[in-house]
């Protein structure tokens, strides 16, 4: 699996990781096996959060990983609704819990919504102190709200933006994501796959997708994936409830994909011309 540094944290993480996001839908055991597998196979970045399946996910994440720790890279998130100082403590805390972990490599502010940034910051910098999260970013997070972070003490001191980020939906492109290259965060893109949107094998786009793959010997969603990671600040976290995808998942690291192939995604998936609000799940 290829590893890139993430963000300013100096540390080397899979590109392509495992999301969760749902993961409590699926068959219990099927579901760690998948998370297991893909730890076998490089994919040792995971990604959960308190708020999918309140905190069951994280339960199922804890069990797949519990004699894989040190292998694990580990991100979860705390949600807004959290977004205090004491409340943004005690739900990291919890999620250490759920996790079966006593410390978290990246913890995260899910989304903005009316959290007390300087409170959740301050929790932040605390729990580095005391060991429980090595690192801290947020997700979902556009360019005034990552100006309104750096302005806050702690602020600097985030290393990633989580964020929506696939074929269709290419908006980070014209603002984020080079802000986020500029000031060192790594960009994780969740629901690299559009979340049930992506293109089916008949249709334009999914023609498009079909025939790159069939030239390398690979699938329409390795294809996809390998567009987003092949930028070295890119990140994306794929989730996978069976052992079969998580495989065809990672194999997608593999994949090289010519200019020309490129070119004829771009063509096929332009990104919008303006700068447009930060698109959310």
């Amino acid at each position: 699996m290829r590893l890139e540094k993430f963000g300013s944290t100096g540390r080397g993480v899979s590109v392509i990781g495992q999301g969760t996001w749902d993961l409590e839908r699926a068959d219990r055991k099927p579901a760690i096996a998948a998370l297991q597998r893909g730890v076998e196979l490089g994919m040792t970045h995971i990604d959960t959060a308190e708020y999918y399946g309140a905190g069951r996910v994280e339960e199922i994440v804890g069990e797949a990983i519990v004699d894989r720790r040190e292998q694990v890279f580990l991100v979860s998130k705390v949600c807004p609704n959290h977004g205090t100082y004491a409340q943004t403590l005690k739900a990291c805390e919890d999620s250490l819990k759920r996790l079966r972990t006593d410390r978290l490599d990246v913890y995260l502010l899910h989304w903005r919504g009316r959290a007390d940034l300087v409170g959740v910051f301050k929790a932040f910098l605390d729990l580095q102190r005391q060991g429980k999260i090595l690192h801290a970013g947020v997700s979902n997070f556009d360019v005034h709200d990552l100006e309104d972070m750096r302005a806050i003490e702690g602020g600097q001191a985030m290393v990633c933006n989580q964020v929506l980020y696939h074929l269709e939906e290419r908006t980070i492109e014209n603002a984020v994501l080079p802000w986020c290259i500029d000031h060192h965060l790594a960009v994780t893109a969740y629901s690299p796959f559009g979340h049930d949107r992506f293109p089916t094998p008949h249709s334009p786009h999914g023609k498009v997708l079909q025939a790159i793959a069939d030239a390398h010997g690979a699938t329409p969603r390795q294809v996809a994936l390998q567009f987003l990671v092949h930028d070295p600040h890119v990140f994306a976290i794929p989730k996978a409830s069976s052992v079969a995808h998580t495989e065809e998942n990672a194999a997608a690291v593999d994949l090289r994909l010519t200019a020309e192939d490129f070119a004829w995604l771009e063509k096929t998936f332009p990104k919008p011309h303006l700068t447009t609000a930060l698109p959310s799940l």
